[in-house]
């Protein structure tokens, strides 16, 4: 049957592999790609090349007036029949900045801003036009857990706070340095945990959430505002880690990425699948006080771009 899959983060890395794995192995995709200006018309150009439908939808996902945008479009193309039924859709765009203090156009701080509150809105949007069964992915990353087995000491674990500090700019000590940078980075994965947990609460039966870890992927454009040095290393030097079992090729973890979204990979709503199978995410991450904080802060901060959206309730 004909569907809709919206995906962020496809133009680049695992999502590029993932978004060509749909296509490939569900010809019944219409794919709506979102991605920055007329960067996302060339990105349909390419991914749908061979007969696939794909689209673009224009939105900067450190602008959340941009992001309702974007829902509007999506919601207005589904009201009009231009696409098929929403049956998916996947936040797999995600920032990492070489410091705490980037602030994005609405003044939230930026890393916060496109991992939590991009993908957030993007559900609130939609979530009434998805026609079940219907799945969520969320990448999420094994840098949440905080231990050197899971990210070899090269990112910082996450530091929570309260989400009215987390989403402003200089949450964490020595805010100007890259250590800074990536605790916020891991901090933001934390959050996306707690916010699929909410979601698998309080969505409607049958659209399911799940959070996707890749494992730690090199040469991907995660550190794209990183110094020189650090993308040499990335690009050049630690690809060859994905030879080892303390790295996870491209290839490998874009495939697997499509197998959480088309289903392949069997896993109940609120799961966490790391690479291949479901597990379980960090201690930290099972935290219902947490999670029911964040949710009510998220949709206060995202409140006057989402008027209107449905409400969902917690079970």
């Amino acid at each position: 049957m004909k569907h809709t899959i919206v995906m962020t983060g496809a133009s680049r890395g695992i999502g590029r592999v993932a978004a060509e794995s749909i296509l490939r192995r569900s010809p019944d995709t219409h794919l709506l790609v979102v991605a920055r200006g007329s960067s996302g018309a060339q990105l349909a150009a390419e991914l749908g090349a061979g007969g696939h439908t794909v689209s673009p939808v224009s939105a900067d996902l450190a602008s959340l007036a941009t992001v309702r945008s974007a829902a509007d479009e999506i919601r207005d193309r589904l009201e009009r029949g231009d696409v098929p039924p929403l049956r998916g859709f996947v936040g797999n765009a995600g920032i990492q900045y070489v410091n705490a203090l980037t602030e994005a156009p609405d003044g939230f701080e930026a890393t916060f801003a496109v991992n939590v509150l991009a993908n957030h809105l993007f559900v609130r949007l939609l979530q009434d036009r998805f026609v079940a069964p219907a799945r969520i992915v969320i990448t999420a990353s094994d840098t949440h857990f905080g231990d050197f087995k899971h990210n070899m000491g090269m990112v910082p674990g996450p530091a929570w706070k309260s989400p009215d500090v987390l989403v402003r700019t200089g949450a964490f000590p020595k805010p100007d340095t890259q250590a800074a940078g990536r605790t916020a980075y891991s901090t933001s994965k934390l959050a996306a945990i707690y916010l699929v947990h909410e979601y698998a609460r309080r969505l409607p039966a049958g659209i399911d959430a799940v959070a996707y870890n890749p494992g730690f992927v090199p040469g991907t454009g995660l550190t794209r505002d990183a110094g020189p040095v650090s993308r040499f290393a990335m690009r050049r030097v630690m690809p060859a880690l994905a030879l080892t079992p303390f790295a996870t090729g491209r290839g490998v973890a874009g495939r697997c990425l499509a197998d959480v979204v088309l289903g392949t990979t069997e896993a109940p709503t609120g799961s966490y699948v790391d690479r291949g199978r479901v597990d379980r995410s960090s201690q930290e991450s099972y935290d219902p006080r947490r999670e029911g904080e964040l949710w009510e802060a998220v949709e206060r901060f995202t409140s006057v771009y989402a008027a209107g959206a449905a409400p969902a309730s917690r079970n």
